[in-house]
Formats: C-alpha cells, structure tokens, sequence
C-alpha cells in the first residue's frame, strides 16, 4: 500500500472539475493549503532500538527479516485512516516502529516475544496495516522501544478438509491470495470487507472483521472454527471441535483482542464450494425508514440474501451527482439498496424470489441487476476517493455503529447531528451520509461517511467530530464499534461499552497472557 493514501496508486479515483467545484460551492473547500510530499521528504524520529536487540533479533529470524531502515519504517508507522494519512503529511518529525521484524514460525514469535520482555520493547502485531482506528500505531509508552512484528511470512494454505468444510490459513495472507488458494480446490471464504485487497487473514479475527457478503455468509468471528495464538506466556491451539460445552470459548478471548492478548498466527476456518450462480437485483425506496423497514423484514423472515445494503438518502444522491444514473439505471432520489444472490441455481432462484417478493410487499421498486453489478465492481474503491477528497481540501472520514431495530432511526438521528453541530463549531459546514452495511435478525450496522472542508488543524477538527459522534452513539444506545474494532481511538469509550468489571475482566486476561504489557500498548484496554 501507499506510504500516505490507500492501495494501489493504479487505482486512484481523481475527482472531476465539476465535483471540485460542487466541494468549493457546498462545503467550501480549497487545495491551496493541501501539501504535496514525497516519502524522501518525510522525516522519522531515529530508532530507539540498541544494536545488540537488533542482533539478537536478526539471530533469531534471519538478518534479511530484520528493518531498521526508514523504508521499513515508514510504511508501518500506523494504519489508514484520516488522521493517519494526515500525519504521514507532516513536515513535523514522526514517529514510528524502531524496527521492523519479519518471523517465519511460531517458534520465532515466541524467541522474538521473549526478547522483548526480558528487554522490555514492545511489540505491535501487523497484517495490512488497513486498521482505520489507531490498532496498529507504534506507541512505545513507557517501554525502551517498539517493534512492529510482520506476519507476511504466514502466508500459507496449511489444511483444507473438504468433507467438513475447514480450511486452516496463514494469520499473514491478504483476503485475494486466500480466496485464490481456496478457489484453486474449488472453495471460497467469501468475506469481503472493505479492506479485502489489502487486509489479512490474522487482522479480520484480531478485529472481528465484517465482510459486505455478511448476510448471508456471517461476520468473520462466525466463520472462525479454530485459532493458534502465541502470548508471551505461551502458545494455545483453540478449537478442538464445530461446538463444545468445556467452559467459556477461549476463542472468543483472542477474536476482537486486536493483539493485545497474543500473537495469530493461523485460522482454521468454516468454508464453502464456489458458488455456481449469482444473481443480483438493485431496488429503490421512497425514503431510509420503508427502505430500513424492507432490510428488516427480509431479515426476518430469512429469506436468504448474500449481500443485503442501504444508502440512506444523501448517499444515493451524492451516487447521483456524481454519476447522473446508478449502475445505468435511472433514479430520482429515494434511497438505494442492494443484493446479491450466491448458491446453486436452485438455491439462487429461490432465494431470490422470496426476497423479492418481501421487498415489493415493503414498498420497493426494482431497477433491475445493473446497479448492484456497478456496486460489486466498484465496493473496494471508496478509500482511493477519499484520497482524492483530502487533496482537494475536504475532510473526509468514516464511522460505523450497530443497534437494534427499534433504534435505527434513533441512532442515525443522533450520530447525523452530533457531527454537523460539532464541525461547525469548527467553522464548517458538512455532509453525512449513511447506509446499512450488515443486517441481523433483531438490528444492524450503520455505516457513517462524512465530508467537509478543512479547516485549521484537519486533525484536531476531526478529533472534535469523534468525540462528538462517540458520546452520541453511546447516549443514543449504540455500540461504539460494530466492525473497525476499538484500537487506540476507540478505547475512551470502552469502559462505557462493557462497565468497570468488563475491563477488571479484560485487565485481568491481559496480566494472565501478557504480563509484562508488551503486546500492543495503549490499544483496546482503557
């Protein structure tokens, strides 16, 4: 990925004269503060590291898996949101992991975490680098120095037990290459998050990861069916069995720990034949409340979607700003909603029937198959336009939530205005848009995008917008992170999320695995 933007700088999304100019009339943006800068011109603190631990860890991996360089260090200096990508801008000395190290086995995480507490340096466990949250931020605290400990090298296909439908995967390979190993035996995984091209089979368990095909093949933790961790304390092969009555599941410890309890370094995981057929159909609905009220009943009444989608109304009419007509159909507002089918042909046909029946009855209109194809071809592409958003001189970030479905509207309400009050109170105005992302039998998941001028300092502004939004999930009932994860900017509002006793008990697993603190400082645990 690119030290200061997302992805592949092939796929970069430039805005068009005319959307530049909409910013400009709307939100009052401008580029003329907007720096452009190259990695050369970029300065790092010096690493903290002495040379005796880099040697002792070159002796344990290989010298060639050991970086102190700044060409190492840099692209691991913390994830990809706003604020991230903001400070990758700096002219300002940053900081950054004092090495990078690249193990090849369990074996070598378990020297190099045992270095690391003898030599008190700490340890922050890396797959994509896509966290948006501050998951994979350098932060050395109060420890001598920290490392960032590269899975890259747990890349492999390990097990695939057809007959059951398991499949054991590297923690280090991104979702492409595991779906093209998979594919190659005639199976898929199909979780497609967002950050698919780019995130690992280890962060979408260490985060609790969400994939855009949830309805209909679940949340990553769902799909878990085994976990190798490494803690400092030792090494645990979790999940002897597809249910067990032994106590409390263990697994469940270390899915969502964001590597603050160990190290992943395989998942064994549900999966399933190819799909033989797809079927996709795009609908539109007079406004967000009947088009909520559609997700809910075809929810419900288990009808049977793999992807199942709403933009509220301010997201389909930016879709058609934009673009004039979504996916070649046209629309006069309302909101969009999406599905897609996988199966066989028999399954395809009749899921889609009953779904399409629901959602008719609930007041929808069909724009037939070329939206929802336009969105599958283009889901991934979001991020490279919120770089182009950013070099325009707008602000552009994202959140997510979930609740129940009473609360929906609630919610939405609240989250919409605690961040257009609290961004004008930093001198502008903003956008929001809004969709549900992920849908369950009793609520769902909405997805919060954001867009306005910068102003000032872009990361106090947004800092003053988060904090605004976080206490208004909280007050409104939500959960402060439904698939991002909780990270370093989330963890102010942990204690509020699980109670006092939930971070004893979060503590208290922490002292049990991690002793000495090493793993990932100043995430997840207030």
């Amino acid at each position: 990925m690119r030290w200061d933007a997302w992805g592949d700088p092939a796929l970069a999304k430039p805005l068009s004269d005319t959307i530049k100019q909409l910013l400009q009339q709307v939100l009052g943006t401008s580029a003329d503060d907007v720096a452009e800068r190259s990695a050369d011109d970029v300065r790092l603190l010096p690493s903290a590291l002495p040379e005796e631990d880099r040697a002792a860890l070159a002796a344990i991996v290989g010298p060639e898996y050991v970086g102190v360089a700044d060409a190492d260090r840099l692209p691991r200096a913390g994830g990809k949101s706003t604020v991230d990508l903001y400070r990758r801008r700096s002219s300002e000395p940053q900081d950054a992991p004092d090495a990078v190290v690249l193990p090849g086995s369990e074996e070598d995480v378990s020297a190099v975490l045992a270095h690391c507490v003898r030599r008190r340096i700490a340890v922050v466990p890396f797959g994509g680098g896509t966290s948006v949250v501050g998951g994979v931020d350098p932060i050395r605290g109060d420890f001598t120095a920290v490392l960032t400990l590269d899975l890259r090298r747990f890349d492999r296909l390990e097990t695939l037990d057809p007959v059951s439908g398991e499949a054991t995967l590297g923690a280090g390979l991104p979702g492409p290459q595991a779906e093209e190993l998979l594919a190659a035996q005639g199976f898929e995984l199909g979780h497609y998050p967002q950050s698919f091209r780019f995130a690992t089979i280890g962060g979408f368990a260490a985060t609790r990861s969400s994939g855009q095909d949830s309805a209909g093949y679940g949340r990553f933790d769902e799909m878990v069916r085994g976990l190798r961790v490494v803690t400092p304390s030792g090494v645990l092969d979790l999940g002897r069995a597809p249910a067990s009555a032994a106590g409390p599941d263990l697994r469940e410890v270390f899915l969502g720990s964001e590597g603050v309890f160990g190290v992943i370094t395989a998942v064994r995981l549900r999966v399933h034949p190819l799909p033989a057929a797809k079927i996709h159909e795009a609908w539109n609905f007079p406004d967000f409340a009947t088009g909520a009220a559609a997700l809910r009943a075809v929810e419900q009444q288990e009808t049977g979607p793999t992807v199942l989608r709403l933009s509220d109304e301010a997201e389909t009419g930016i879709n058609l700003a934009m673009t004039d007509r979504i996916g070649g159909a046209q629309v006069a507002g309302g909101c969009l909603a999406v599905t897609v089918f996988e199966g066989t042909a028999e399954q395809v046909a009749a899921r889609h029937e009953r779904t399409r029946a629901v959602l008719l009855a609930a007041g929808g209109t069909s724009l037939g198959e070329e939206p929802a194809v336009a969105w599958e071809h283009g889901r991934f592409g979001a991020p490279y336009l919120r770089d182009s958003l950013l070099d325009a001189g707008a602000l552009c970030e994202t959140l997510e939530t979930a609740t129940q479905w009473s609360n929906v509207d609630n919610l939405k309400a609240a989250v919409t205005t605690a961040l257009q009050e609290s961004l004008r109170e930093t001198g502008t105005e903003s956008l929001v848009m809004c969709h549900i992302s992920h849908v369950y039998p009793t609520g769902a998941s909405l997805y919060f995008t954001v867009v306005a001028a910068q102003k000032g300092d872009p990361i106090a502004q947004w800092s003053h917008a988060k904090r605004a939004a976080g206490d208004a999930i909280m007050a409104a009932g939500g959960t402060i992170t439904h698939h991002h994860a909780v990270g370093a900017d989330h963890r102010p509002w942990m204690t509020a999320e699980v109670g006092e006793l939930g971070v004893r008990i979060l503590r208290a697993v922490k002292d049990a695995v991690d002793p000495a603190g090493i793993l990932n400082p100043g995430k997840l645990i207030p």
